[in-house]
């Protein structure tokens, strides 16, 4: 009995392991999808219920279509912001809205950092930005982060590098990390594959990776 004991827990294994294979994916692009859906929804939603209030319809007052709605409302105001900032008027528009939120000072700062990094993560690839690895949370432990611009220590003249280190899964929470340049290693990772990476939990990604430090790379 025990080899057939044997045979059947080792076939259990494989076709849990293949179950897991299959429906990890899903399960993470389900993952991304209702995060990006609820936001949307969040978004939009008190519009919809405002104006189901105002024209009480009984088909109006369905939870899913107030849903659904409100992810397509917040879609097409999404899309006519991006088309009126793309025009001439609409670039002039958001200067002087910008230049006026500089006039608040707690609003400036957090407009401008938000604005700073989302332009940060939409850089081109030919932009300055790079794909990192430092150490975290304990050294020998290496993290992927985004290497988004220098500074010059004060004291010593050290150049120093600021990384932002998206948490796996959930990139939407970060850590941001100052440390000296030369701590940094440098990857041959494009965005595209980093975020990847990132969002799988290393489930896809490139079959290779600069992970030892390249002297020719130090700055």
């Amino acid at each position: 009995m025990k080899p057939v004991v044997q045979r059947t827990v080792r076939s259990l294994q494989r076709n849990i392991l293949a179950g897991l294979i299959t429906i990890g994916p899903l399960f993470v692009t389900w993952l991304v999808f209702s995060f990006v859906f609820k936001t949307l929804e969040q978004a939009g939603l008190p519009v919809v219920q405002l104006f189901a209030a105002l024209f009480p319809a009984g088909w109006l007052m369905q939870p899913w279509l107030q849903s659904l709605l409100a992810v397509v409302l917040t879609l097409a105001l999404l899309f006519l912001v991006g088309r009126v900032t793309s025009l001439v008027m609409g670039r002039q528009a958001l200067g002087l809205f910008e230049s006026a939120l500089e006039r608040l000072p707690f609003v400036a700062k957090v407009y401008t950092s938000v604005r700073q990094l989302l332009d940060s993560m939409l850089m081109k690839k030919e932009s300055s930005q790079r794909v990192v690895l430092v150490d975290f949370p304990i050294v020998g432990h290496k993290s992927i982060g985004f290497l988004t611009r220098s500074y010059i220590d004060s004291t010593s003249g050290r150049l120093l590098a600021a990384v932002l280190l998206p948490n796996a899964i959930n990139p939407t929470s970060a850590f941001l990390q100052i440390l000296p340049m030369e701590l940094v290693t440098e990857t041959d990772l494009t965005m595209e594959q980093a975020m990847s990476m990132i969002m799988t939990g290393g489930a896809v990604g490139p079959e290779t990776l600069r992970y030892s430090k390249d002297e020719g790379l130090r700055d």
